[in-house]
Parts: C-alpha cells; structure tokens; sequence
C-alpha cells in the first residue's frame, strides 16, 4: 500500500509516469525502507495507465460489493421508539449520570500535550 500511496503522491506532485527513483525518494524521505521487488511490480503494473481511470474502475468494483446490516437498521428504530416510550422519565435521570461519567473519562488524568 505505501508504494501505491507513493506512487499517488508523485502523480498529484504533477508527475505523471513516475518511476522506481521517484518512488524511492518519496519513501525514503520518511524513512520507510525499500523493497525492490514490491516496488518494481507497482511500477510496471502502473506504468502507461491513467489514474484517474484506475479510480474510477475501482470505485464501480467497489460499489458492488454489499456493505450488510440493512435487516438490524430496520429494527432499531422500533426498538428504541418503544424503549423511549416505557422509559420516559428514567431515561432523563440516565442521561445527566451518562453525561457526568463522560466528562470524568475524558481526561483519565492526562492532557494529550503535556
């Protein structure tokens, strides 16, 4: 994925056929270590096509590909509606201790700058 990424990176920087150098520098310049073989298949995978054409090809692949869970959305709403119902009064007691715990976790006795 890092070469793919790298390789991206130096399309967007206005190189359109980048090669294994314009790579290696890339990933070097933040210390990733190279694999020849790795990076020498995205090259000549890549090489000649357009990548705004790979995109797009791989989002149609991607919009086939089910995401699941449409049966649990269908009855949530159900479900929370008749816990609401039943629970009117209770649950405007819950919230506030919900809320207080919540603010006492944020912090865990740390900053995130200190």
């Amino acid at each position: 994925m890092r070469y793919v990424a790298a390789y991206l990176l130096a399309v967007l920087g206005g190189n359109k056929d980048p090669s294994s150098d314009d790579i290696t520098k890339i990933l070097s310049s933040v210390g990733v270590e190279v694999d020849n073989e790795k990076l020498s298949k995205v090259v000549t995978e890549l090489k000649g096509k357009s990548i705004d054409e790979l995109i797009a090809q791989g989002t149609e692949k991607l919009a086939s590909v089910p995401s699941g869970g449409g049966g649990a959305v269908a009855a949530a709403p159900a479900a929370a509606a008749a816990d609401t119902a039943a629970d009117d009064s209770k649950g405007k007691k819950e919230e506030k201790k919900e809320e207080e715990e919540e603010e006492e976790d944020d912090d865990m006795g740390f900053g995130l700058f200190d």
